[in-house]
């Protein structure tokens, strides 16, 4: 009995592959064939993850269940989970060890452009265009899915981590306007034992803590590379870009770098 050597066994598969390809053409036309090309990976959409902010405090007893919440949503490729640790909260007993003035800043911001008369915690920020109570899971989940089904075409962002700075690349799209360019740094996870305040006795986990908010550059349609330092820049668990309308407008796009170990 003669053995196959590996050109006859290739030569035998390649036959196999062309009898197949004729069988597909002859039984189902080249309609239906273009329609199976066209599900195959190297056709899949891109899409860019949906921002979700969370704008919370360890100091607030509502706010644990949303942080939880947010802890799920990181998990998810389609949606950029961040939490925005805010300090109006530490005169009741607690400060926040992860609260910053300017996530307070960028929550008044997202205010005074939904018309809200009032910023409140736990509040979830949506791709910039709508919020929510961050512990109302149906609303938040069909918020996100309406942003997904929404969403514009924006450019392509991709991040390198190059020794010490991260390489930003923005693609080339249509625009209408100029857009800002934020980078956003973060720790992966927390846990805290509360010792006063509202949340006293409980140990709370956070997620994708906020640690540097910074707008290093504009958009406005043509494709943009940058390099950025992270030289005293806190978050151990890596870092965003979001590319958002200005005066705290829609969000158009957005990637995630996340550090090894993070």
């Amino acid at each position: 009995m003669a053995s196959l050597t590996c050109d006859s066994l290739l030569s035998a598969v390649g036959l196999s592959l062309t009898a197949m390809y004729k069988s597909i053409t002859r039984g189902l036309g080249l309609t239906a064939l273009g329609m199976f090309l066209l599900v195959t990976p190297a056709a899949a959409e891109v899409k860019s993850p949906v921002v979700v902010e969370l704008f919370t405090s360890q100091g607030c007893s509502s706010c644990p269940p949303a942080e939880a919440f947010l802890g799920e949503l990181a998990k998810r490729p389609d949606v950029l989970a961040l939490e925005l640790h805010v300090d109006y909260w530490d005169y009741i007993g607690w400060k926040d060890p992860y609260g910053l003035s300017i996530n307070v800043e960028r929550q008044r911001g997202y205010g005074a452009r939904l018309g809200e008369r009032y910023v409140y915690t736990p509040q979830m920020v949506i791709q910039g265009r709508t919020h929510e109570v961050g512990s109302k899971r149906h609303q938040v989940e069909k918020k996100i899915s309406l942003a997904q089904g929404a969403a514009s075409t924006g450019p392509v962002v991709n991040l390198e981590k190059v020794g010490d700075s991260v390489r930003v690349r923005v693609g080339g799209e249509k625009s209408e306007g100029a857009y800002d360019i934020f980078f956003v740094t973060f720790d992966a996870k927390h846990k805290t034992k509360i010792l006063r305040g509202e949340n006293r006795g409980e140990t709370l986990v956070n997620t994708n803590i906020v640690r540097a908010w910074d707008r290093v550059g504009q958009w406005s349609g043509k494709p943009v590379e940058l390099m950025v330092s992270l030289a005293g820049k806190k978050g151990d668990g890596g870092c965003a870009v979001i590319i958002q309308a200005a005066n705290h407008g829609p969000i158009v796009a957005a990637g995630l770098l996340a550090y090894d170990g993070g």
